[in-house]
């Protein structure tokens, strides 16, 4: 088949501009990074003297940093659609997201959905398997307090002792409200068949486009975050707790998210922006952490319900083009959400002003050592 004028230009074009993007992006990631880091550096004085006032200012450059992200996407025409519960209205109150994962891009996805979602997205803590560690993002998410889990049989029980210790350093003395766990453990191309092949020899129902989710990191997350009361039931809901103590844990967020005919976007895309504009579907459904039993068999129950219950919702939307409303509601109501360029730039400028800032200043002491 021969290959038209048209098609060439087209070609031409896509490349021309995903290296453009890349260009921009190394630029972007040269200057963003290492400035993050060097304000920080320097703010350290103030940790010692005022620790809540140095991590909401480290969150507010996080906030940053994650909008440059997102910007990447944006201006690539990817969007999001927002379908389900609000969960703009528990945005100062401290929950577990759980999200289904497909590709690299479901990283990028949420971190353009939680630009609009107002503070809480500064003070995020994010579970992600440790090769990410050692990307361009890893210095940031390390200083930000991140945690990498390990994957494999042989690491899962040190992981899960790792990950204790890490809540009860960091989560409540950063101030933390939201935690972002994939409890699939991987991607859904790498898990299905071995996710399969486990539900079929234990009698559980045959997902196709999520797999069963691991207990463990849950069942630590919910341990270690969760305030008990006095008759040892979960402080969640209505319960009273005393105003100089944290709430605890207060909600699961069940978030789903789809891609057009179920072709994920990974963070090459992303970055290079050779796919077409493409909408990008992610549901919430929010739970009181009450609702949610403690004991790991019913847990495990309650969380392989949750997954088939994506399943339901993703072969409902694959199918229609729009998921289903809600348990009680007859009508389905989805919300675009949108970032403003204006802000955007902003951020992008201040980040290419700071880097250039830095610059003058180490290559002026090298000047004065050297």
């Amino acid at each position: 088949m021969a290959v038209t004028l048209e098609q060439t230009q087209r070609v031409g074009y896509t490349f021309l501009k995903a290296l453009l993007r890349f260009g921009f992006m190394v630029a972007n990631n040269l200057v963003a990074i290492p400035s993050y880091v060097l304000y920080l550096i320097v703010l350290q004085p103030l940790r010692v003297l005022d620790s809540k006032r140095f991590w909401y200012i480290e969150g507010v450059l996080f906030k940053w940093l994650l909008a440059m992200v997102a910007s990447w996407g944006w201006w690539a025409g990817y969007t999001v659609v927002e379908w389900g519960d609000d969960v703009k209205t528990i945005s100062e109150e401290e929950a577990v997201v759980l999200v289904n994962h497909q590709a690299t891009g479901d990283v990028c996805t949420l971190m353009m959905c939680l630009q609009d979602k107002g503070t809480v997205v500064r003070q995020m803590m994010w579970l992600m398997d440790h090769i990410f560690k050692y990307t361009n993002f890893g210095i940031v998410s390390l200083i930000h307090g991140d945690f990498f889990i390990r994957q494999g049989k042989a690491y899962r029980d040190q992981q899960l002792v790792l990950l204790k210790d890490h809540l009860e350093k960091y989560y409540r003395s950063r101030d933390r409200k939201w935690i972002v766990l994939f409890p699939e453990g991987g991607f859904l191309r790498k898990r299905r068949e071995t996710s399969q092949a486990f539900a079929k020899k234990n009698n559980l129902p045959f997902l196709k486009y999520v797999t069963l989710p691991r207990l463990g990191a849950t069942q630590v997350i919910l341990k270690s975050l969760v305030v008990q009361q006095e008759n040892g039931t979960p402080a969640g809901g209505d319960a009273v707790i005393a105003e100089s103590k944290s709430k605890g844990l207060q909600w699961v967020i069940d978030a789903t998210i789809a891609y057009p005919k179920a072709e994920p976007i990974d963070i090459q895309t992303w970055i290079l922006g050779y796919r077409r504009p493409t909408v990008t579907h992610v549901h919430y459904r929010i739970f009181p952490i009450k609702d949610v039993p403690a004991e790991p068999e019913a847990l495990t129950d309650w969380l392989y319900q949750r997954f088939i219950e994506k399943e339901a919702l993703l072969s409902h939307f694959y199918k229609t083009g729009a998921f289903p409303p809600l348990p009680g509601q007859t009508k389905d109501v989805s919300r675009e959400m949108t970032l403003s360029n204006f802000w955007l730039v902003l951020i992008q400028s201040f980040a290419f002003l700071s880097g250039g800032m830095w610059y003058c200043i180490l290559q002026y002491f090298y000047h004065c050592l050297f």
